[in-house]
């Protein structure tokens, strides 16, 4: 007897990640595809969970998280952004920023309400808004320079702009009841500029949206690029639920320690989904992230100067290899290149051959998009690698240089 999928499931299918992580393992290629780095983090938030563990923090956590972890978001975000948040009720910790993203939908959302979010979008935040029985509305970010259209923005945040959303649930237009945005943005790289932030501020007040922003990249920001959180701007801090994680910052993406953070009105929508998910775990995991968090400045400067020298590497070796390159990446694990000059024309078909063909894992940028026609020679590429695996990848791709 066979078990259909949910109808509101049925047009994710299995994640790309998942498809091409597997390839990479079949092949033995080098996995440029998913973003987890091939090394751990600092030894220290490692030995701050083995002592946790052996201290007897291994039983259920409170719901809302350990304390010392939601006093340290509290801190962290008083510190750095100026954000005064209330640890009890104004911090939940998730298993990583998805369950975070996927509780606030499910809290916040009517089923048949609209979620604008700017595409290409990470795989997860389709899937969750049709759990939440809500409709996804894309605005979408061209390459190569993933340019962000405020008019095309304002539109979907009126309902001017709407579509139907994958055969879930029909977009009738209405006003959108949630902004899901993040920046730094994954899978283009861009760092939206304080002035285009002010621009999304102004549109959420004017059409009375919840935002939920995606900042799990928030630490990981390179050359002059500065993130500005969208709590941080006139009118934002009393409709924003911040979502953020450790896995990222802190080279742990195993740990899946993650929370959101603001006023305790929509942190509470979120914990009220979270309590019949997971409810609460990974407890020496969450005290030893209260430990980076503490310290996150000095422990993610390594981190952030050697994925800046690996998108160099990356950049020139793609670009020598013929490839066009898209914008320059200011933040996150992931640059994105055009593979049309070497003939390609579908990279989603290029990107199964690839393995094979140079022993290299990448994933096709349509992936991320509603319609995988949108950008149908684009690439993703991860350099959150060791620097021996940036420099084996590049030779291995440069094999593929037309002539």
């Amino acid at each position: 007897m066979s078990v259909p999928v949910a109808r509101r499931l049925r047009p994710f299918g299995t994640t790309i990640f998942t498809e091409m992580s597997a390839l990479a393992q079949r092949t033995g290629a080098l996995n440029l595809g998913q973003g987890f780095p091939d090394a751990d983090g600092p030894a220290e938030l490692v030995e701050a969970a083995a002592e946790a563990m052996r201290g007897g923090r291994n039983q259920y956590a409170p719901l809302a998280g350990v304390p010392e972890l939601r006093r340290t978001v509290a801190a962290h975000q008083r510190r750095r952004y100026g954000l005064e948040v209330d640890p009890d009720d104004g911090v939940q910790v998730t298993f990583g920023a998805t369950e975070a993203i996927a509780a606030a939908l499910l809290g916040l959302l009517e089923p048949g309400e609209a979620v604008v979010a700017l595409e290409p979008t990470y795989d997860s935040y389709g899937a969750a808004v049709a759990m939440a029985g809500g409709v996804l509305r894309p605005v979408t970010l061209h390459a190569p320079d993933f340019a962000l259209d405020l008019d095309a923005l304002e539109r979907a945040a009126s309902g001017e702009a709407s579509r139907e959303a994958g055969g879930v649930a029909e977009d009738r237009g209405r006003p959108a009841r949630i902004l899901l945005l993040n920046t730094p943005h994954n899978p283009t790289g861009r760092v939206l500029a304080r002035a285009e932030l002010e621009e999304v501020a102004r549109i959420c007040r004017a059409h009375d949206l919840i935002a939920i922003t995606d900042e799990v990249y928030e630490h990981l920001v390179f050359d002059d690029a500065v993130h500005v959180p969208l709590a941080t701007l006139p009118g934002m801090a009393e409709r924003t639920l911040t979502i953020s994680s450790a896995g990222k910052a802190f080279s742990f993406t195993g740990w899946k320690i993650g929370w959101c953070s603001g006023p305790p009105r929509l942190v509470a929508a979120a914990r009220a989904a979270k309590q019949f998910m997971t409810f609460a775990g990974g407890t020496p995991l969450q005290c030893a992230v209260a430990h980076g968090l503490a310290h996150a400045e000095r422990l993610t400067r390594p981190l952030v100067a050697q994925l800046t020298a690996n998108r160099d590497v990356l950049a020139r070796g793609l670009r020598e290899a013929g490839f066009a390159l898209a914008r320059r990446s200011a933040g996150t694990y992931f640059l994105n290149a055009d593979a049309a000059p070497l003939g390609v024309t579908d990279a989603a078909a290029w990107c199964r051959e690839l393995p094979h063909r140079a022993g290299v894992v990448a994933i096709p940028a349509g992936a991320f998009y509603a319609s995988a026609d949108t950008e149908p020679t684009l690439v993703r590429f991860a350099f959150c690698k060791s620097p021996q695996t940036i420099a084996a990848a590049v030779e291995r791709l440069q094999g593929l240089r037309p002539g």
